[in-house]
């Protein structure tokens, strides 16, 4: 793939340019569109997300899906370059994006294309996803969920001889930056809103009960308790207090303090006992903001698992989350870049690293279809 390299850095590098933090992709999502349509890929826009099957498109078969996303955060203010300006190093692309997650998207288009015209054991469907970084309603959440428009939107083909659905894929690749290593598991998110309530008075006269005082002592249990059920895979449910707000003035006793919990679950708790389990403890009223953030593992037995033995490939367990838990499919996540660049100033991925993705990518579905075929 190293001769045709230089127009998925050029894609990059425009992907790049164009703002696309999350709920506002619309223009990255035209660039994409536009680029694959010029490489004589056909496609499907289904809101901000976009959709594609390689040529030979079978139903009869099992589906592999390539899942990537477009959405950025907002770039933080440390940055010292403009983190839409992508550079023009040949060995580099800067910028907000370039690492999470457009080093993944380009290196899964590449790899889509290398087999687009070819016959597979398998299908192969590309699914470039939108709101991925604040799990929003329209994304992965929608395109896998309960009201997806997979299994009933229908594609056709450039001579208009066939109309085809876009099925539920069997399984996921999910692309975020893993250094390429294999994640065969990711711990879930639950964000709990904690909010205690006191009474208030004024300081001087030591009048009321102070909000600020309960919610302390909450977050010191909270910070203190242990999780029983130990993952073989994840290790422990992880925790921690990362907001905390009360008061308006200086000598107000304040009635009520809010603060919020970032926790990590595994797959040995849902969400819903972590959340029961903390309520307990707390004389704070404990508020998820969602339950949905589920943790997920590779499916024991599965021909992803065994593709990854075949190829030797390094594995580990993910502490962030992404499409997978919104996926409900047997998947891995890898892709190129590290994920300790992501979110954070002056991002970047290396030229190199999209090379030894896109090789790998193809390497890995073209084992995979044997396995499945076999």
């Amino acid at each position: 793939m190293k001769e045709n390299i230089g127009k998925y850095i050029s894609l990059l590098r425009k992907m790049v340019s164009v703002p696309s933090h999350s709920f506002e992709e619309d223009k990255v999502a035209d660039l994409v569109c536009a680029f694959l349509e010029k490489e004589g890929i056909i496609c499907k826009r289904e809101r901000n997300n976009i959709l594609a099957l390689t040529r030979h498109f079978d139903p009869v078969k099992r589906t592999l899906a390539l899942d990537a996303h477009i959405d950025t955060v907002p770039p933080s203010e440390a940055y010292t370059r403009n983190p839409y300006d992508a550079g023009n190093d040949d060995d580099v692309v800067w910028g907000l994006g370039s690492n999470d997650d457009g080093g993944s998207v380009v290196s899964m288009i590449a790899a889509f294309a290398y087999f687009y015209e070819e016959i597979l054991p398998i299908n192969i469907m590309l699914v470039i996803t939108c709101e991925e970084e604040r799990s929003g309603a329209n994304g992965s959440t929608w395109l896998y969920g309960s009201t997806s428009p997979l299994g009933r939107v229908t594609c056709t083909d450039a001579n208009h001889s066939r109309t085809y659905e876009f099925p539920r894929p069997e399984w996921v690749i999910i692309g975020e930056p893993t250094g390429m290593k294999v994640a065969t598991s990711e711990r879930g998110l639950l964000v709990l809103d904690g909010e205690a309530c006191g009474v208030s008075g004024h300081a001087a006269r030591e009048e009321g009960v102070n909000a600020l005082y309960i919610a302390v002592e909450d977050i010191a249990r909270i910070r203190g308790h242990r999780f029983l059920k130990h993952s073989e895979l994840m290790g422990d449910v992880k925790l921690n207090v990362t907001q905390i707000n009360a008061g308006t003035v200086h000598n107000i006793i304040p009635d009520s303090c809010r603060f919020t919990v970032d926790i990590r679950p595994t797959e040995k708790y849902t969400n819903e006992e972590i959340w029961k389990e903390l309520q307990a403890i707390c004389r704070s009223t404990l508020t998820p903001r969602r339950l949905t953030n589920r943790s997920s593992a590779t499916y024991g037995g599965s021909p992803l698992l065994r593709t990854v033995a075949e190829l030797g490939m390094d594995t580990f367990s993910s502490p962030t989350t992404s499409d997978w838990m919104q996926t409900g499919c047997d998947a891995v996540k890898m892709g190129p870049g590290e994920s300790s660049r992501s979110h954070r100033a002056d991002e970047f991925i290396l030229v190199s690293e999209i090379e030894d993705a896109i090789d790998k990518y193809i390497a890995f579905i073209r084992v995979f279809g044997e396995i499945t075929a076999g």
